[in-house]
């Protein structure tokens, strides 16, 4: 693990960067931006580190400002929420490519990952070798994409688990919960791990499925800080601050701006985005791919369609998967980054197919399994 001082401003007090750089050596790394805010960068992706390593990638990963590594100021308290702006984040990140000596990088967002290397390249353009974005981020206002396509697969759909939606909903289960679960469940798994957990949801109180899936899901204060993992306690101001994490419901079923309710109160209010990124991506002229998930709700396809019609040199791949690669099939989003590395990113939606059966590795990949197994249990046993 490295360091890179970062001097005083009027919204933070100095504080020593973290990140870690692995594999071998090259001219162009790759900077690898998890989502969040608040996921750590160092901790939680050490086996992806070595799985990019052995296929010959550079990575670098920075560890957000108040997450982790990089959460204290030099006396040793915590960084202050009016530290956390997306400009300074990415100001982080061309400071760390400065330490290394780096002229230009390849960068792989995740999510919130994918919306600050967009601002990296509205803001150090001349520094983008080329761009991953995995389940794309681009503007708050896809909050209205996000109800779209909630309400048509668990509201109006008139399948098995929308109908269940309805009668759980009906039954008084909490419709924020309620989403959470229902939607970690599809992404994670898709329609048959879905219609699984809300059967079993609707003939007996939460089963453990259930009950683990609220707790990989819910954003609420048993998520505010897991240490070195996911803090949100700071780094959470810039989801309220820059990117509307509390956006007015708009009063219909399923609404997905209550995700993160319950925390409001601990943040600043919306202020405004500091990039308008669907504009800021027509000028982006650096070879770009598009890393869509089928089943992700949270940044739907339409997104990265978007986006792809609107760069100069993008290329669309879209994936059985939910929501972030990075975190449920790094097998694809690494090798997507290794073929926009090599030049041969073209080729990436002729081998769908091929990154549809990689093997997925990692705990979110795993769960779909457990959850399948922990279901199966309880059926026998009430048999």
């Amino acid at each position: 693990m490295r360091r890179v001082p970062r001097g005083e401003n009027d919204r933070s007090p100095a504080f020593e960067l973290a990140y870690v750089r692995s594999g071998p050596r090259s001219e162009t790394p790759t900077v690898v931006i998890p989502g969040g805010p608040g996921l750590g960068s160092i901790l939680p992706y050490r086996a992806l580190r070595r799985w990019a390593a052995r296929g010959g990638l550079d990575l670098i990963m920075v560890e957000h400002r108040g997450v982790g590594f990089s959460r204290n100021d030099r006396e040793g308290r915590p960084l202050p929420q009016s530290a956390m702006q997306i400009a300074d984040v990415v100001d982080d990140i061309a400071a760390v490519l400065d330490h290394e000596g780096v002229e230009s990088a390849y960068l792989a967002g995740s999510s919130y990952g994918s919306y600050l290397s967009s601002s990296f390249g509205a803001r150090h353009p001349e520094r983008v070798a080329g761009m991953v974005l995995d389940s794309a981020l681009q503007s708050a206002e896809d909050l209205a994409l996000e109800r779209e396509v909630v309400r048509r697969l668990f509201w109006d759909a008139g399948t098995q688990v929308s109908d269940g939606v309805r009668r759980l909903a009906a039954s008084g289960v909490e419709e924020r919960r309620l989403l959470d679960v229902v939607r970690a469940a599809f992404e994670l798994g898709g329609e048959r791990l879905a219609s699984a957990v809300v059967e079993r949801r609707l003939r007996h109180r939460a089963s453990a499925a259930w009950k683990a899936l609220e707790l990989y899901a819910s954003r609420d204060e048993s998520i505010v800080r897991i240490p070195g993992r996911y803090e949100f306690d700071i780094a959470g101001a810039i989801g309220f601050r820059e990117l509307d994490y509390a956006a007015a419901p708009d009063g219909l079923p399923l609404d997905p701006a209550l995700t993160y309710a319950r925390l409001a109160d601990r943040f600043p209010p919306f202020q405004g985005e500091p990039f308008d990124l669907v504009r800021e991506v027509e000028a982006f002229d650096w070879p770009m791919v598009l890393l869509a998930g089928s089943r992700d709700v949270r940044t739907p396809p339409a997104i990265a369609r978007r986006t792809a019609r609107a760069a100069p040199n993008a290329t669309l791949v879209e994936i059985e998967n939910g929501h972030s690669a990075l975190d449920t099939h790094p097998a694809a989003l690494l090798n997507a980054i290794r073929a926009l590395v090599h030049g041969t990113h073209e080729r990436l939606p002729a081998l769908q197919p091929r990154l549809n059966r990689l093997p997925r590795r990692g705990f979110a990949a795993r769960l779909p399994g457990l959850l399948r197994a922990s279901l199966a249990v309880e059926r026998a046993l009430r048999r």
